[in-house]
């Protein structure tokens, strides 16, 4: 049986690798760990359909090291030790390198799955290279994240399919034997949202239904796609493009539009924990202290949805997003902490006031450390005027509340307190 076109012409050497250039180029990261010999334990994060298998074999081969392989939706803690112990065997016997091992979608691996890695990577029994679609930083236990270097990989940009496209042309021995002129690739290009495997079995599916000679337009493309498929694609131009406008329907407080955007999305297979995710940014950043509730609907909604996964969880999706999008706004705690961090910047590492610095030692006390510092509960109303930023920047305002009923009360509290210090 003949293989998928996409797996035909997987590129086997480094110079034939397409797209990837900031990590394979001449002067990428991962080109010169290979060129040194030194192949760190790594994470590749993104989409689907990009080469994170591809680059996986390619290190391997071109530092000579012996490749082992899991798949992280069929193999167990059980598996993970077998190859650990194989590699520890090995050890030496055909090279003086360790080994590789790469595990597929390292993101469905269990917290215990995870943890049987990290004696082995520690060691450096093996070289780990885990390859995820989803946020490492919380689909992989810390401790394994801690002892590996993360890549982000990109989707497939146009110039990239395109000359993926013409390889297929002339080095597949079966494609190059037909007669097939492309005439139009934007169809093409398109369904494929950046995917570079999508790309070519939909190429080869249509190669396959036609007789030569073969003419590839858009309208032979789409005629052989059904046409009531969702064009949304995780990984690709849509995934952003929806999500950025799910995220602008809330903060514009259209709920109309943001449960339309919801159900594009939860049409298009979407990962609930991505939508809730977001939703959980923005109940911070959007909402704010306007209507504090906002963060512990969303925060129970990411709970809920990681405990349920579809179908059900559209419904609570949909109830947040509703919830969300009805509720006052306002983005004066995120302007806060930018300001903060925008003045950090400017003024660097500013002494802490002696009044305000701890004095757990005789040492420090005599050096007045905590001196003249007010104990707010022991005044009257719990409050007792006095500075808490550095000299350098005294009565600087970072934050300032927004218009909305909750913060204008903030304010109200805020200005009794601070009368003669903030312009409240």
């Amino acid at each position: 049986m003949k293989a998928p076109l996409a797996e035909r012409i997987r590129p086997k050497v480094l110079e034939d690798y397409i797209s990837q250039q900031h990590l394979v180029g001449a002067e990428g990261s991962l080109t010169q760990h290979i060129k040194r010999g030194i192949i760190p334990s790594l994470i590749f994060w993104g989409p689907p359909g990009i080469g994170k298998t591809t680059l996986a074999n390619i290190i391997a081969k071109e530092s000579n090291r012996p490749f082992y392989t899991l798949s992280a939706i069929s193999s167990g803690v059980k598996d993970v030790r077998d190859v650990i112990n194989s590699a520890k065997q090995n050890d030496g016997l055909f090279t003086t390198k360790n080994p590789i091992l790469f595990i597929d979608e390292i993101h469905r691996f269990s917290k215990s799955q995870q943890d049987s890695l990290l004696g082995a990577v520690e060691k450096g029994w093996v070289t780990l290279i885990g390859a995820t679609t989803e946020n490492p930083s919380f689909e992989v236990i810390p401790a394994l994240l801690s002892r590996c270097q993360v890549y982000i990989l990109n989707a497939f940009s146009k110039t990239d399919l395109e000359l993926l496209l013409q390889r297929a042309l002339k080095e597949d021995d079966f494609i190059a034997s037909k007669d097939i002129t492309i005439k139009e690739s934007e169809a093409l290009l398109k369904i494929s949202g950046g995917d570079a495997r999508k790309l070519l079995n939909i190429f080869e599916l249509v190669v396959n239904s036609e007789d030569e000679p073969i003419i590839i337009t858009n309208d032979l493309v789409l005629s052989k796609i059904q046409k009531n498929t969702v064009l949304y694609d995780k990984a690709g131009e849509q995934h952003y493009d929806i999500i950025s406008a799910f995220i602008k329907s809330i903060r514009g407080s259209d709920p109309n539009a943001a449960v339309y955007w919801l159900a594009r999305m939860i049409e298009g297979g979407e990962d609930v924990k991505f939508i809730a995710r977001r939703m959980l940014i923005l109940a911070s950043e959007d909402i704010g202290n306007a209507n504090p509730t906002a963060l512990i609907m969303a925060n129970n909604t990411f709970q809920a949805v990681t405990t349920i996964g579809f179908p059900e969880s559209r419904i609570i999706l949909s109830q947040c997003a509703i919830y969300l999008a009805s509720s006052p706004k306002s983005n004066a705690s995120y302007e806060a902490i930018k300001n903060a961090q925008q003045l950090v910047k400017e003024t660097g590492d500013l002494s802490v006031p002696l009044h305000l610095r701890n004095a757990p030692t005789k040492l420090m006390k005599e050096l007045n450390y905590g001196k003249d510092y007010k104990y707010a509960h022991s005044f009257e109303n719990n409050f007792a005027e006095q500075e808490f930023l550095p000299d350098e920047i005294i009565s600087t305002k970072l934050f300032e509340p927004g218009n909305n009923s909750r913060e204008n009360s903030m304010r109200e509290f805020l200005k009794k307190r601070w009368l003669n210090k903030y312009n409240y």
